[in-house]
């Protein structure tokens, strides 16, 4: 990879913050934006910016084929068998209550279980908490190991026949912890439940092989690949989608309406009420290109080259924690002595160093740490070695001066 290369397509990249030269490790909250994608979705806006499926003018097929063109990109990205299991809507907060009020709605009762994990993200655990209490169904969590890893014999201790939903994440936004999503698929069919898999921190960064990894439902968000805000994708198994009905009704999503009765359209365009996220779906696609010209392999490596680089580092640091196993992907998740993260990250911002503060979307997580908060470094295909020898500088300058005003 040629990292200078890359960097050069990042106009953000290209700035002092605070009188220093930006240094953006916050990609797992949201990525940067190469110069095509965004040239990508200014080119929708100036050159054929119109609703899709409706017009027969021009404007309106160059925009539907823009629209429709991008799912197919995303069909294959993530090696779906079919257009028809790609849906488009907000985000993976979307795709995954999307299930949950629509599949799981429709297929859970008092007597069933739903299986999630402490290291999940507000979004894969607020729903299924919903669901719990609106069916009386039981809401379970899949124990974590003392790294924050999972182990597939307490996988298989807390899935039973009565469990109806597994649900977790392929990668952790605290721990960086990579999840046997494979297997733990195949222990989920065995009892007979489905598995949603929250993708958001993995598709990003890693090959993402929808039918291997044999998920029934799969979510993504646009913005953490390069790709604009407001765009994600729900994957699911044709015929589980075929048998779900819509979340959201309106325009678009409909075959035919009556006074007292409607139908829907058909996959996957029943779940897409109102006007599509266009622009978004345009600019998904050139990302995926983006990607893919890189490769995803390779961007894996670099990040976690880097992620091993910066906990070496750290490790040379007295009063700096590291959170989560060895064996990661792209984030280090860190407290130091007793300074609190926001403190941290004021002053890391101060040396024109992005990082992460807060319980990070997981509170239960921070409550298995046993802490509070913490800052957390995350790294992407433009990050350098510079950029964590700059981190780390200013992180040692962060402990000085309050190790000076704690004197």
């Amino acid at each position: 990879m040629d990292i200078q290369a890359i960097r050069e397509q990042f106009p953000i990249l290209q700035q002092e913050v605070n009188g220093h030269p930006l240094v953006y490790l916050d990609s797992a909250a949201t990525s940067q934006k190469p110069k095509q994608v965004i040239d990508a979705v200014n080119h929708y806006y100036n050159a054929y910016n119109s609703n899709v499926h409706r017009g027969v003018h021009t404007l309106g097929s160059r925009a539907t084929d823009g629209y429709e063109g991008a799912r197919d990109t995303v069909r294959k990205f993530i090696n779906a068998n079919s257009v028809e299991q790609v849906i488009f809507l907000r985000g993976t907060t979307t795709a995954i209550n999307t299930v949950a009020a629509s599949y799981g709605r429709a297929n859970v009762g008092p007597d069933d279980e739903i299986v999630i994990t402490p290291m999940e993200h507000h979004s894969n655990i607020i729903p299924w908490q919903q669901l719990a209490k609106a069916t009386g169904a039981t809401l379970k969590y899949i124990p974590l190991e003392e790294d924050g890893t999972l182990s597939l014999d307490k996988v298989e201790e807390t899935i039973t026949d009565k469990t109806k939903i597994v649900s977790v994440v392929h990668v952790s936004n605290v721990l960086g912890t990579i999840n046997p999503i494979k297997e733990i698929a195949n222990i989920a069919h065995k009892s007979g439940a489905v598995i949603m898999v929250d993708g958001a921190q993995a598709v990003p960064h890693m090959n993402v092989d929808v039918q291997d990894l044999d998920v029934d439902f799969y979510a993504f968000s646009g913005h953490k690949m390069c790709g604009p805000t407001g765009i994600g994708v729900l994957y699911g198994k044709k015929q589980l989608l075929k048998n779900m009905e819509p979340v959201e009704f309106g325009g678009e999503m409909i075959d035919f309406v009556d006074l007292y009765d409607s139908t829907w359209k058909e996959l996957p365009w029943k779940f897409e009420g109102g006007t599509p996220i266009i622009a978004g779906a345009i600019g998904l696609a050139e990302a995926i290109r983006f990607l893919e010209t890189i490769g995803l392999d390779n961007i894996k490596k670099h990040e976690q080259e880097l992620a091993s680089y910066a906990i070496s580092e750290l490790d040379k640091i007295d009063g700096v924690t590291v959170y989560g196993p060895k064996k990661r992907a792209g984030v280090v998740t860190f407290n130091c002595d007793d300074v609190h993260p926001h403190d941290v990250a004021t002053v890391l911002d101060a040396e024109g160093v992005a990082v992460r503060a807060g319980h990070h979307c997981a509170q239960p997580l921070m409550r298995w740490l046993d802490v509070t908060a913490t800052a957390r470094a995350s790294f992407y295909l433009y990050n350098t070695k510079q950029d964590v020898d700059a981190f780390v500088k200013a992180l040692i300058k962060t402990k000085e001066y309050f190790g000076d005003v704690f004197r």
